[in-house]
């Protein structure tokens, strides 16, 4: 008995902890929306944050250093679906730039800095005489990384948070003797 309400009270806290980061995942949680790639002198710029409205998703403005303004840069309409709208700019010489996309709402998707390093580069074979990697596969997320809006994160923490308690559920039927 006394075990099986340790058991509850445990089921409890876990829950209220999977529950915490669920409460803090709000708007302030969502850095950007937007994800902007470079390959050598073409910028694109990716988003999932617009909406269509009279048959536009909004505009992407390109800003060279000194550019304070989303006037001042090369704007470019987005294109896409209600999954992704994209940009891209073509022929953008080497430098730092800062890419803003405001959606046709009138809100602003987000902004981000982008490093352009001029032509692309093409890889360079070579031979190598030494013995294969001493630390083995370096891998991680790369490209497939996507940043999750709040509503996405509340669903996910509610889905653990019912997994946690259906475990504490399940447990505690189970410690009583004349169930099965």
């Amino acid at each position: 008995m006394h075990n099986s309400r340790l058991l509850l009270r445990s089921g409890l806290t876990l829950a209220a902890a999977a529950a915490v980061p669920a409460a803090l995942a709000g708007p302030s949680a969502a850095v950007s929306g937007i994800s902007v790639s470079t390959t050598g002198s073409t910028v694109s710029v990716v988003t999932s944050a617009c909406t269509q409205i009279n048959s536009s998703w909004g505009t992407a403005a390109l800003l060279a250093n000194g550019q304070s303004s989303f006037s001042q840069g090369r704007q470019v309409t987005l294109s896409g679906t209600t999954v992704s709208q994209s940009a891209a700019w073509s022929g953008v010489s080497p430098g730092t730039y800062t890419v803003v996309v405001v959606c046709s709402s009138g809100t602003t998707a987000g902004s981000q800095s982008v490093i352009v390093s001029g032509a692309a580069s093409r890889p360079t074979i070579s031979a190598t005489s030494s013995p294969a990697p001493s630390r083995g596969v370096m891998g991680g997320l790369g490209g497939a990384a996507r940043d999750y809006g709040p509503l996405t994160l509340g669903v996910g923490a509610a889905l653990v948070g019912a997994g946690v308690v259906a475990t504490g559920w399940v447990l505690r039927r189970r410690s009583k003797p004349y169930r099965l």
